[in-house]
Order: structure tokens, then sequence, then C-alpha cells
């Protein structure tokens, strides 16, 4: 990955508890790096998941509350309605 110089002013009492937990085989960049991407991929993930509550506001405005398919997909998970007879297959 190519890497850019950034200054980045920390502030003090910060900077000494991240000294304290990075272990001694990483640097403070790579602490840094990590907690960053870390960062920006929960930040993605919340405005996914702020998007997906926004476009349910709209349907549910559009259509209405719907109801449950509780009883529906246990219906189909027990079989109920679509069994056929495959034994013809195994013959």
């Amino acid at each position: 990955m190519e890497r850019e110089a950034l200054t980045i002013r920390f502030p003090a009492n910060l900077l000494v508890k991240a000294k304290k937990i990075k272990e001694s085989s990483e640097s403070l960049n790579d602490l840094v790096v990590e907690a960053l991407e870390r960062e920006v991929s929960r930040r993605r993930g919340w405005a996914a998941h702020q998007r997906i509550i926004a476009r349910s506001e709209t349907v549910k405005a559009k259509t209405g509350i719907q109801p449950a398919s509780i009883d529906l997909i246990c219906s189909l998970r027990e079989d109920e309605g679509r069994r056929r007879d495959y034994s013809f297959v195994f013959r």
C-alpha cells in the first residue's frame, strides 16, 4: 500500500495511552492506521444502516405496515403445501 506523510497533532494524554497499549513490535504509525481503518469501516457501516432505515421508512409510507411473515416462513420450513413425490427420480 502506498503511504503518504501526514502531520497529526494528538492530545498529549491520548498519545501516552496509545504508546502504552501498542505492542513492542508495532509502530505507533501502524496502530493509528489500523484504528483509522476500523473507524472508516464503522462509519461506512453506520451510513449503510441509516440508508436501510430510510428506505424502509419510504416503503412503509408507500405500502403501509406489512403483515408478519412468521407463519409463512414456518410453514415453508415445515414443507407444508409443497410436498411433491420425487420417488420416481431415484428408481
